[in-house]
């Protein structure tokens, strides 16, 4: 019997032995296995198996695709990476100034490939890069500060608008081993415009940690209003209390609630993307690698961070049932808000802008690369 002919009587077989009844069943099982030669077992599980179904054709409806990954990943990729892998809305508001930015530093573009890159949808971005994706925890080095923090109020909402409202954070460059023989990150972002500034520290003194504060401030494009810290010493002191409040116009100083790290979850994400992706948890014991750096931080990755790598902003937010709806603003950089910021002068708005249009993201990304493996270098070496 050919195998085409046993798989037509098995399918007889097992149409009537679905609808037979016990006593029947036994006649068909003992038929099974005198026409068939199977095991009695093999037979029951035979008769038993569903029968196979064709597959149907999958018939793919809707829109026909618009964007070739084949074509678009090759240059979307190096603006991925250099731009520390944003997701697809942050992506989307950077691509216009980036892609003229790529084809000064790279390759020119066709018309049509320019377009794709420049209309697709954040979504569409997020499923072309999803095959680039890939998936430490960090350590709290925070320490209570004295009874002077008792007259610092905690901070609620910081309802004022504008620029010059700060979230500072310390973090730590220990490779694991909080010794006090480390350096230490300053960590500072501007609620209103997400303006950041970082700086290194020797160590977590007052002196050390306020003569940073003084540089940030003088780096910023706008006054200082507010500063909000966590209840680490290096900020819970005398020296900082009377640098806020000793001038004509004091700055609101402010504190988080101890035991809540989400308190300050605008300079808490910082602290991750803006120093664990570019100085990771290694040891930093060397001083001289201080300065270097600080001309970091000032130079080439501040100006990647504050003028080329959109960030977004929540605008409200609203309960229904039990989730909660998020409504996010368009994606801008620091500096475009910094420049349609009212509170900050024209005369500052022309500095940056001068700057603005001097700077390639792609050189600056090269410089920082140079710039790290120095500091990795010095860094080996014994201090």
């Amino acid at each position: 019997m050919s195998q085409k002919t046993k798989q037509e009587v098995l399918a007889r077989l097992r149409r009537q032995y679905v609808r037979a009844g016990l006593e029947f069943r036994t006649r068909l099982l003992n038929q099974a296995v005198e026409l068939l030669g199977y095991h009695r077992k093999a037979a029951i599980r035979a008769l038993r198996a569903k029968p196979r179904v064709n597959p149907i054709p999958i018939i793919i409806t809707g829109r026909p695709r618009e964007y070739e990954p084949e074509k678009l990943l090759p240059v979307l990729k190096p603006i991925w990476f250099a731009a520390l892998q944003p997701c697809g809305r942050r992506l989307a508001a950077l691509l216009p100034e980036w892609v003229p930015a790529y084809e000064q530093d790279h390759r020119r573009l066709d018309s049509d490939l320019r377009q794709s890159l420049l209309s697709a949808s954040a979504r569409t971005l997020d499923r072309l890069i999803s095959p680039l994706r890939t998936g430490l925890k960090a350590r709290g080095g925070t320490r209570p500060g004295s009874l002077l923090r008792q007259s610092i109020p905690i901070r609620g909402e910081w309802n004022e608008q504008g620029p010059g409202w700060l979230e500072v954070d310390t973090v730590a460059l220990c490779g694991g081993s909080l010794d006090d023989k480390h350096l230490w990150m300053f960590d500072g972002v501007d609620i209103g415009t997400d303006w950041t500034e970082q700086r290194a520290l020797e160590n977590r003194s007052q002196h050390s940690t306020l003569g940073q504060i003084k540089d940030v401030e003088q780096s910023l494009p706008f006054p200082l209003c507010g500063l909000d810290s966590d209840n680490g010493g290096e900020f819970m002191n005398h020296n900082l209390v009377r640098y806020l409040q000793l001038r004509p116009k004091p700055v609101l100083f402010t504190r988080a609630q101890p035991y809540r790290k989400n308190n300050n979850a605008h300079v808490e994400q910082r602290n991750w993307t803006h120093v664990r992706q570019h100085f990771g948890y290694e040891r930093y014991d060397n001083p001289e690698v201080v300065p270097l750096i600080n001309a970091l931080c000032k130079g080439a990755l501040g100006q990647l961070h504050n003028h080329f790598l959109p960030t977004n902003k929540l605008e409200n937010k609203r309960r229904v049932g039990k989730r909660i709806i998020r409504v996010y603003g368009q994606a801008q950089t620091p500096y475009q808000r910094v420049v349609a910021a009212k509170e900050v002068t024209t005369e500052t708005k022309a500095q940056l802008q001068q700057l603005h249009r001097q700077l390639n993201p792609f050189q600056l990304q090269r410089d920082i690369q140079r710039q790290k493996q120095q500091i990795e270098k010095r860094r080996l070496l014994t201090a």
